[in-house]
């Protein structure tokens, strides 16, 4: 079974399309956590547990898992997210070419999906795109400011890079196993791409922290149902406004208490909230 078609069964039995971005960044970790009393890998398997009947995916991004004790980190969370029948998208943004790509693109052995980057053309993603029964979310208008710097450039054909993209996007989806990743900070774009390209899913960042637009990101970002809206740290750091932040202690005993809940209810606040746009 492909990706999408197992992301469409989550989608349809848990009634959500919320993306958990599980980035542990270590000046925002609760201070047990830093002092390694609760591991990294402990910190998002509590997460995990308050957060999964919510979530349609579980979205780690590579950056926070590369130090000494990161991979492991990754393959516990990655293991554990599975033990709860959640998919795993890694965020990794790669693209490259021969042997690099090749190297990069066994990631896909452990995880359900990945995003990459277009830049370097089609030949840097084949050894991505033929994993058939994987996911691979290209890079297309990012919910950054800085992502008009190049993406919104016009073309000699008229076109916009992100609309280029899009375009040549579809044409690599022999297999059914392409999506895009669009911004929900920029909702006229969504539409617009979503008129390109009708039956590729979106993954759509910055609807959390970056206060993007969740009814266009529902609207825009689904085809035939199946797309997923993520929020990081919007979900996985609610619990600081309950305990304190950083500094409150009570996470390591137990089910962590509040903090942990705050993540679990901040999940299912974005699930409804979505849903009433779907």
């Amino acid at each position: 079974m492909s990706f999408f078609d197992r992301l469409d069964e989550r989608i349809r039995k848990h009634e959500t399309v919320v993306s958990v971005g599980l980035d542990p960044d270590p000046d925002r970790l609760p201070e047990s956590v830093q002092d390694a009393e609760l591991p990294r890998w402990a910190f998002n398997r509590r997460i995990i547990d308050a957060t999964h009947e919510h979530a349609a995916c579980y979205k780690p991004n590579a950056a926070f898992y590369e130090d000494p004790d990161g991979w492991r980190a990754l393959q516990e969370t990655v293991a554990y997210a599975h033990g709860k029948d959640v998919p795993v998208l890694l965020d990794a943004k790669r693209g490259d070419i021969g042997n690099t790509a090749r190297q990069y693109a066994s990631i896909l052995d452990d995880v359900d999906a990945i995003t990459v980057n277009p830049y370097l053309g089609g030949d840097s993603l084949q050894p991505f795109l033929q994993r058939e029964e994987r996911g691979i979310f290209v890079l297309c208008r990012t919910s950054n400011p800085g992502g008009s710097d190049l993406q919104d450039l016009v073309l000699d054909s008229g076109e916009t890079v992100y609309e280029r993209v899009a375009r040549i996007a579809d044409t690599w989806n022999e297999n059914g196993n392409v999506g895009l990743v669009v911004g929900a900070t920029a909702p006229d774009e969504l539409e617009e791409i979503r008129e390109l390209v009708p039956e590729i899913p979106f993954l759509v960042p910055g609807v959390g922290a970056q206060g993007g637009d969740k009814e266009a990101a529902v609207e825009y970002g689904l085809a035939d149902g199946v797309g997923l809206v993520n929020s990081s740290r919007g979900i996985i750091f609610a619990g600081e406004e309950v305990t304190g932040g950083r500094t409150d202690r009570s996470v390591r005993g137990g089910d962590g208490g509040p903090y942990f809940k705050a993540a679990g209810e901040a999940a299912k606040q974005l699930k409804r909230s979505l849903n009433r746009h779907r």
